[in-house]
């Protein structure tokens, strides 16, 4: 039997779904690896606020962690919440018994605003936990209480991850979200250089959960034995898309979706069967060669959460017109069509239930047909 890589979050847990080790064990599972929690915080919350915390006591936290590690093993871990001293302490305890690699995640305020972290225990966390991390990712706001350095700029991130980095971690994320720009500019501080991994800036709400999915990211990749700086970069394009194709439930800030390239390699055989299908139609029509324009015909079908064409399957050399009959060049491959592809992504934009387009050639009196078939006709 292959054995499964194995991923444990210490962390707290969102009844709202969207962060946590509700976020956590998404993101693992999305990635292949097996999901082990150890809950710190029990919170009431939504995505509006945070309305009620209850800590989980220290030694039902380290029951937890004893327990999986005695039974199941792991091969890393990450932390989240850690509501206070006491907790970190044990979790620090732990995690130097164990000797797992884990992702420090200083989880201290909600995107509600709520404080996650007890002021008092900044202190222990960065004297206790800190030191034993593989890599810390904090945002900017966490890397300036942290750091004691205000970040307004990625020179001043630069100088707060090179001194969180000699506070003993072996690496460090410093997250650029809070920077202003139109570009997200994470700072890898590793091994005493800087490594820059940037994303374009997206204009959404759906962000509830980010950083936890960031950083579980990160160790499920160190579970399967993937070196940090490799790790991080996966971590990075996974949360982009996360957070592009977030869920918009809530008044507030809504969660992102760490499930998405798991939605998607789940619905390839079915959209690839929908194209089959789609093409036996056309070839056993004939008539449908009369609607083969000059640059010939494409039909396409993209994923549910598809990013570009290479997520949207289409006929390699296209549907060509053969005597008074139609043909596919090629079986259906993904990437295959760029023209068609590009129209049935931008209709996605507005519209996500629109996951297939096909061009034919234009005549005013197929114009005319469409119109009175009550199809909705633009230009």
């Amino acid at each position: 039997m292959r054995k499964a890589r194995c991923a444990l979050t210490i962390a707290g847990s969102d009844s709202g779904g969207g962060a946590g080790i509700q976020a956590d064990l998404k993101t693992f599972a999305s990635l292949g690896v097996h999901g082990l929690s150890a809950i710190t915080s029990i919170t009431a919350q939504n995505t509006i606020a945070v309305n009620a915390i209850l800590d989980v006591s220290p030694n039902m936290v380290m029951a937890q962690i004893d327990a999986v590690v005695e039974d199941i093993g792991v091969d890393a871990a990450k932390t989240g919440m850690l509501h206070t001293g006491d907790i970190i302490k044990v979790v620090a305890s732990e995690i130097e018994k164990h000797g797992f690699p884990t992702v420090v995640d200083p989880v201290m305020v909600a995107k509600s605003g709520a404080k996650l972290l007890h002021q008092t225990a900044i202190k222990t966390m960065i004297m206790a936990l800190l030191p034993l991390a593989t890599i810390t990712t904090p945002n900017a706001r966490e890397a300036e209480a942290i750091s004691g350095i205000t970040i307004r700029t990625l020179d001043d991130a630069k100088a707060a991850a090179k001194e969180i980095y000699h506070m003993g971690p072996k690496a460090v994320v410093v997250k650029g979200g809070h920077i202003p720009g139109p570009e997200v500019t994470d700072i890898l501080y590793f091994k005493d250089k800087i490594k820059f991994f940037k994303a374009k800036r997206l204009k959404t709400k759906t962000t509830h959960g980010t950083g936890c999915s960031f950083s579980s990211a990160i160790a499920a990749e160190l579970a399967k034995g993937t070196p940090i700086v490799e790790a991080v970069s996966i971590a990075k394009e996974f949360i982009y898309t996360a957070i592009q194709f977030g869920l918009e439930i809530g008044q507030g800030y809504g969660p992102v979706n760490p499930l998405v390239d798991l939605y998607n390699e789940g619905k390839k055989y079915y959209v690839i069967q929908h194209v089959n299908s789609a093409i036996a139609l056309l070839e056993a029509n004939h008539e449908v060669s009369a609607l083969i324009p000059e640059c010939q015909t494409n039909i396409v079908m993209a994923l549910p959460f598809a990013r570009n064409h290479l997520d949207v399957i289409g006929i390699p050399g296209r549907i060509v017109k053969v005597s008074n009959r139609v043909k596919a060049s090629s079986c259906p491959e993904f990437g295959a069509s760029k023209h068609v592809a590009n129209t049935v992504l931008v209709a996605m934009k507005h519209d996500t239930s629109i996951r297939s387009g096909m061009n034919i050639r234009y005549s005013k009196r197929i114009v005319e047909i469409c119109e009175k078939m009550g199809l909705l006709v633009s230009s």
